[in-house]
């Protein structure tokens, strides 16, 4: 049997990290395993090292807009890239943002005429709100992002919340939920590298650890989160936090943290991109907190 060819594309890929990219470098990785021949395509970014993955990735020009939206935005209209691309010969085209990753996705499907897949992941209209300041800019995102989704020849979403979502946006085509998987195997690691990936953090055994993990972004309900973790010192409760991640708005929830007193019991780290150290962090933890109203489904959930 001939091996399938599938080209996955995204904005978002490691050396960022989120719920989105970590999907895709999954699919590409499970497609692989299966005897498929999978191919990432993403936009550039420095220092990316892209010899740690045992698939091909496909890198292309790209605009640095981490200050406005958080990453590098692609060029969709590279003749260089698109002509690269339809010298691979793929079957189908699978795409996970619906801006200019489905410019280009459109563009090559009209190349090589093979169905392409857009999987709506996460909710665009508060990206977009965060992204553009005025109403008629913000509908003019919102039109283009709806056009491009319904231009594909099938829509995923990962959640019956993202569906709806997608159609609050305008959207009036038909979708199938395809809810993430979940790449954690079952079981607790070894003590031993809880004990060494905590090791630096002020986490007595017998005291309640609470822990988040994600973008720091005020979206995912971190005042939330920090202000009732101050009404709990009010109550004489003892406890710590933990904040795994990074995000644009990382500085302002450690100074709104800092100015509830709480230093002393928060504490705040770098993403982690090895799984068992994500891991060794959930098996720490005696609550997990995620009151985002932004996430569909939450890979870290």
């Amino acid at each position: 049997m001939e091996q399938r060819s599938i080209c996955l594309i995204n904005d978002s890929f490691p050396p960022v990290t989120d719920g989105v990219a970590n999907a895709v470098v999954n699919y590409a990785k499970n497609l692989t395993q299966d005897g498929k021949r999978a191919t990432v395509v993403t936009p550039a970014y420095p220092d990316a090292d892209d010899t740690q993955f045992g698939f091909p990735v496909v890198r292309y020009p790209s605009v640095d807009l981490t200050k406005l939206v958080g990453y590098h935005a692609g060029l969709p209209f590279s003749s260089q890239t698109l002509e690269k691309l339809v010298e691979q010969r793929f079957d189908l085209i699978h795409c996970h943002c619906p801006v200019t990753s489905a410019m280009l996705a459109r563009a090559l499907r009209d190349r090589i005429h093979v169905p392409l897949v857009f999987t709506y992941h996460t909710k665009f209209d508060i990206d977009i709100a965060n992204a553009i300041k005025g109403k008629l800019l913000q509908e003019e995102a919102k039109k283009v992002l709806v056009d491009n989704i319904t231009a594909c020849d099938e829509v995923w979403t990962v959640s019956h919340g993202a569906g709806e979502n997608l159609k609050s946006l305008g959207y009036q085509g038909d979708y199938l939920v395809m809810p993430n998987g979940v790449d954690f195997p079952k079981g607790r690691v070894d003590e031993s590298l809880v004990r060494e990936v905590t090791k630096d953090f002020d986490l007595p055994e017998n005291v309640p650890m609470f822990l988040f993990v994600g973008r720091m972004m005020w979206y995912k309900g971190l005042k939330i989160i920090l202000d009732a973790l101050k009404l709990l010192r009010e109550q004489g409760t003892v406890f710590r936090m933990v904040f795994v991640g990074n995000g644009g708005d990382r500085e302002e929830v450690i100074s709104y943290c800092e100015s509830l007193r709480l230093s002393d019991c928060v504490f705040f780290t770098a993403p982690a991109y090895d799984r068992n150290v994500i891991r060794a962090w959930y098996c720490r933890a005696d609550l997990f907190l995620f009151p985002s109203t932004f996430d569909t489904n939450g890979l870290v959930v």
